[in-house]
This record gives C-alpha cells, sequence and structure tokens, in this order.
C-alpha cells in the first residue's frame, strides 16, 4: 500500500492556525505591550565603549556622562555591559589594582539583550525577571542598535496610557 493509501481522514494534517483568531484587548496599554515592537521604545542615544578601554576611564566615562552603564562593543557586536554596578561590586576594594585594566576584565559578559523585533513586553520581562535595569537592544544581524532603560519604558507607558 502506498503512502498516499495510508493517510486516512483522522491522519490528514490539521493547521493549527486554521482557525485562529487574534486575541482581541480591552486595554490599549496592554495592546501596545504584547503588539508593539521594542523598536517603538526609545533605544537611543546610547554608548559604547572599547573592550580595551582601561577601567579607570570607563569609570570617568560613566560620571562624566551621568550614564548607569555604558554597552562594551567591537565593531557594532555587543560584547558586554559595564555599569554602576560593576563600579561598587567588583571594583570597589580593588580599584587601585585594577584601574589601568581593560574593562573586559570586569564588565558583564553574559549580557541579556533583546531584538528590537521582539514585543516591548520582552524588555519589561528582562528587567523584571533578570534583574537589570538597562537591556541592550540588537538588530536581526545581532548589531547593537540601543539600549531600554526603565525612564524609556516609562515614556512608551506614559504615551499608551495617554492615549486611553
Amino acid at each position: 500500500m502506498s503512502d498516499e493509501n495510508k493517510l486516512s481522514g483522522a491522519d490528514e494534517f490539521q493547521d493549527p492556525l486554521e482557525n485562529y483568531e487574534p486575541r482581541q484587548f480591552d486595554d490599549p496599554l496592554e495592546q501596545a505591550l504584547v503588539e508593539e515592537e521594542i523598536g517603538t521604545i526609545r533605544h537611543e542615544p546610547f554608548t559604547t565603549i572599547s573592550p580595551d578601554m582601561p577601567v579607570h576611564e570607563a569609570v570617568k566615562e560613566l560620571a562624566a556622562l551621568h550614564h548607569a552603564c555604558l554597552l562594551v562593543a567591537e565593531n557594532d557586536r555587543l560584547l558586554g555591559v559595564f555599569s554602576e554596578r560593576d563600579v561598587l561590586t567588583r571594583l570597589a576594594f580593588e580599584y587601585e589594582e585594577i584601574k589601568d585594566r581593560p574593562v573586559s576584565e570586569v564588565m558583564t559578559s553574559d549580557t541579556i539583550y533583546v531584538y528590537e523585533t521582539d514585543s516591548a513586553v520582552a524588555s519589561l520581562a528582562v528587567m523584571a525577571l533578570c534583574g537589570y535595569r538597562h537591556v541592550p537592544v540588537l538588530d536581526l544581524n545581532d548589531n547593537l542598535v540601543g539600549i531600554i532603560s526603565p525612564q524609556r519604558v516609562t515614556e512608551f507607558l506614559q504615551h499608551h496610557f495617554e492615549q486611553d
């Protein structure tokens, strides 16, 4: 018996999306969080530094710019994040010994990021579940294109809350 003859009506492929009804939202803010992409949240400007930058220069850069973190990148590729938290937890007690070493030795290198095409709620999930206040944003080619911060998320939420 051929494979074609073996298929009965019960064995035929049923497309699970055949009768898909898009979710209906009562709340425009909830709809924006689920349906809008992260790219609609302001994720620029952002500051990058080289992985070879000495730690003391990176600390000065953080202070001068009044930023909570700097993105460590090379050729638009995210390598890590150097943040105020890194300064406090990794540098505070041994600053004199490591201030001239490259920032790549003290940065957070296992960086969690989002793609600009992810839903806006993905940035909130990373912040809430992983404990990061700042989340790098990559394009689909893994190039660094920005950073999401609590302030920027708040602006997004306010914009959509005001539309209600």
